[in-house]
């Protein structure tokens, strides 16, 4: 170990002893009252120290004033270089900044909300590529027209401002939205990766609600394919009773309203009556004598009554 490197661990002995010098800068740069005990000193180079005091401030628990001090060398006179209110070992600090981008969490968005990409988004790729140059059949390219005005020259009649230029039938976008390709970006792979593990988490066959399930969705008739790549392992929900209705969900995932799952059984129906019609059934006109429960006979008695 160098010298230099000693006498820089070992503090000055006036700079230690300045401990009221830096008390009064302290209570100078700090509201009346707030400067507490000295807490310590640590010696920062050659005939330089800082003195720690306590903070008892409201709001800044565990903070301390930071007085520094030193002197020329050969000189006795201690004066003060800076003084700062610094977080302690314990100190109270706010939680580490995150950008808004990466704070924001589904659901966040409202109504009127705007939410910009990044020209870099990793989630996003060109979805069309190619230069807006113009056709072989224009009468002078862009490049020939500023050629033309720095040159002064007279190419055909009128100025290089009134030159047919490239026309909009003709330009990479419109034959990119002609074929329906007219977004400027579409998902990259890493976006399809990403949303494919989101939905995955979501509704996949990890879920306690797949694994309890009696059979997939895969063979389910309320779900809705999708197109794209994402079709082969995804598809949308469209089971109004199901969890999962409305979202998109994995062909592994499942739930207890399958469509296979528990087909219920017709109610029975009561067998049509049968009827014969190739007999005649006979019925009299009158009832039988004997059908009633009063008899037929008549005598005195029931004759008076009106029996009959």
């Amino acid at each position: 170990m160098s010298a230099a490197t000693t006498r820089s661990r070992t503090p000055d002995r006036l700079c230690a002893e300045a401990v009221d010098l830096a008390r009064a800068a302290a209570e100078e740069a700090a509201a009346p009252g707030v400067v507490g005990e000295h807490e310590g000193m640590v010696s920062e180079g050659d005939r330089v120290v800082t003195h720690f005091f306590g903070c008892s401030e409201p709001g800044y628990r565990g903070w301390r004033w930071a007085v520094t001090v030193a002197r020329a060398s050969r000189a006795k006179i201690v004066t003060v270089d800076e003084s700062v209110l610094l977080p302690g070992p314990d100190a109270v600090l706010a939680p580490e900044w995150v950008p808004w981008s990466e704070r924001l969490r589904p659901g966040d968005m409202g109504p009127g909300d705007l939410l910009p990409t990044d020209a870099e988004d990793l989630r996003l790729e060109p979805g069309y590529s190619g230069e807006e140059e113009p056709p072989p059949s224009s009468a002078v390219s862009h490049e020939m027209a500023d050629l033309v005005e720095a040159e002064d020259a007279d190419v055909t009649e009128g100025t290089p401002a009134h030159l047919q230029v490239a026309p909009s039938r003709g330009t990479i976008a419109a034959v990119a939205e002609e074929l329906g390709m007219r977004r400027a970006r579409v998902l990259s792979r890493y976006g399809l990766h990403t949303a494919a593990d989101r939905w995955e988490e979501s509704y996949g066959a990890k879920t306690p609600m797949a694994q309890a399930a009696p059979a997939t969705c895969m063979s389910c008739g309320f779900l809705n394919p999708i197109g794209g790549s994402l079709g082969q392992a995804f598809g949308v929900c469209a089971n109004e009773f199901s969890p999962a209705d409305g979202h998109v969900v994995s062909l592994a995932y499942g739930c207890g309203g399958h469509s296979e799952a528990a087909v219920m059984p017709k109610p029975p129906q009561p067998a049509p009556p049968v009827i014969d019609e190739t007999r005649v059934d006979p019925f009299p006109l009158r009832p039988s004598p004997d059908s009633g429960s009063v008899p037929a006979t008549e005598d005195a008695s029931t004759a008076e009554l009106g029996h009959s």
